[in-house]
């Protein structure tokens, strides 16, 4: 769970280089403190709904500041993608308090960093600073989170900022539009099959009243969590909290994430491209899969260990299948994506051994697969991937920011801190048995959507051959 997380942030948001004691008698909930992997996390609650973690880590004097919302363009009305996105940029432009960009600039002159980013299923805005700079970041956070100014100049001058990125990052990237349309092609009815910075058609019409509405339903204090985590003293940061957060008033109920659900899967999807931008062939496939709210005990973990096994490495069952056996393929890795608030993804990915035809690589794919369906993975391949998995969580909780990010992305998508923690000994437990029968069990062609993507010949050389 963790290692997915982490892996997870996002593409589409911002470029990354991202009275008081009256007040305090008010937290609904005590400190929680939690432990696993020598990380100690408090949790609490404040009088207006809003949850707050706290991480202490005393490495460095250097603290993160993150602000956790539950919403994502999987949250979006139809015909409005992209808004979430948006309205992460224009939380960048300015208060009643403050001038556009003069949040930024007051991090950088206090020799912190900052950005944001944007997900399916939440958005988050970040500070790394000095921690005897944590209460000016509380205060400027605070601020922004309840004051934003909407400035028709402003927002039309960020709707072409955000799609001048839309065009760079994904339009004039084929491998980005495959992985755009594969999704769009994966779901037949839930909204993760739009892309989270939005289609342009929709994302050249969106309004000022789109954003101002936007923010007023999601970004109240019961929708959102503070996560700080760094060379802080927990009860310090819960009075700041309460100082700072705790007066804001909620701007609407606390959202309902009603959305329509992915049917059963009855017929695999199938997605090709060609484009004369592209110097090798590629192949992408995902399979649906039940996401961890969603999956029954144990399920989750196992779908972890099983995209482990797949394709994570040079020891890995297709690497060593595809590459160093067959030569079929020059590169060929999988993950798992479960850390979702909805269904979750299998995704492999393969680049064909140069000289293999593309037709050729994926039908040695679907081999290798009916292979493992047939035989199984031995425990001893379950057990490497089970440990490569705790350590590079270990190695990950290592950096400030992800040990922040780990508890605010699990409190977006509804999962608890002993969730969180308790993840290590969960993937401990799996077996050979359980990967084996996972494999079996989701790997179905009728689950999968698959996207091939292939050089095509330039618009000169088919006028010179014409």
């Amino acid at each position: 769970m963790l290692k997915s997380v982490v892996s997870n942030l996002l593409e589409n948001g911002r470029s990354v280089s991202v009275a008081l004691f009256a007040l305090m008698f008010a937290i609904t909930a005590s400190a929680m403190p939690a432990r696993a992997l020598d990380v100690d996390v408090s949790e609490y609650t404040l009088e207006n709904g809003m949850k707050v973690f706290v991480i202490p880590d005393h490495r460095a004097p250097v603290v993160t500041h993150m602000v956790w919302v539950r919403v994502g363009s999987a949250d979006e009305e139809l015909g409005k993608s992209g808004i979430a996105h948006y309205l992460e940029h224009l939380l960048f432009k300015g208060t009643e308090k403050l001038k556009p960009g003069e949040f930024s600039k007051i991090i950088r002159q206090n020799g912190g960093e900052d950005n944001a980013f944007t997900s399916y299923d939440f958005t988050a805005y970040f500070e790394r600073i000095a921690t005897d700079r944590l209460e000016l970041v509380m205060e400027l956070g605070a601020d922004r989170f309840a004051n934003t100014v909407f400035d028709d100049k402003d927002i039309k001058t960020e709707l072409e900022v955000v799609k001048e990125e839309r065009r760079s990052r994904t339009d004039n990237n084929p491998a980005a539009l495959l992985r755009e349309q594969l999704s769009a092609a994966a779901y037949t009815a839930h909204t993760y099959g739009r892309p989270v910075i939005g289609w342009m058609s929709e994302v050249e019409s969106l309004a000022a009243a789109d954003a101002q509405a936007f923010y007023r339903k999601y970004y109240t204090p019961s929708n959102a969590a503070l996560v700080v985590a760094g060379d802080v003293d927990p009860k310090k940061v819960q009075e700041l909290a309460v100082k700072y957060y705790g007066k804001l008033k909620n701007t609407a109920p606390t959202p309902r994430r009603a959305r329509t659900q992915e049917p059963t899967p009855i017929a695999a999807k199938r997605v090709e491209m060609s484009d004369p931008r592209v110097a090798s062939p590629s192949i992408a496939r995902k399979y649906l899969v039940p996401g961890v709210n969603q999956a029954p005990p144990g399920v989750a973990e196992t779908l972890d260990v099983l995209g482990q096994v797949l394709g994570s490495g040079s020891s890995s069952y297709l690497y060593e299948e595809l590459v160093i056996r067959q030569k079929v393929a020059s590169q060929v890795s999988s993950w798992h994506n479960g850390d979702t608030l909805d269904g979750g993804e299998i995704s492999i990915s393969l680049a064909p051994a140069p000289g293999v035809d593309v037709i050729a690589a994926e039908e040695a794919l679907d081999a290798a697969l009916h292979k493992l369906f047939k035989d199984g993975v031995s425990e001893d391949r379950v057990a490497r991937a089970r440990n490569q998995l705790v350590a590079s969580n270990v190695y990950a909780i290592d950096s400030q920011f992800r040990l922040a990010y780990i508890f605010g992305a699990a409190f977006a998508i509804g999962r608890s801190v002993e969730d969180t923690l308790g993840w290590t000994s969960r993937v401990k437990q799996v077996t050979a048995q359980q990967v084996n029968e996972a494999a079996r069990d989701y790997l179905k062609l009728r689950s999968s959507a698959t996207g091939v993507l292939v050089p095509a010949p330039s618009k000169a050389a088919n006028a010179t051959s014409n």
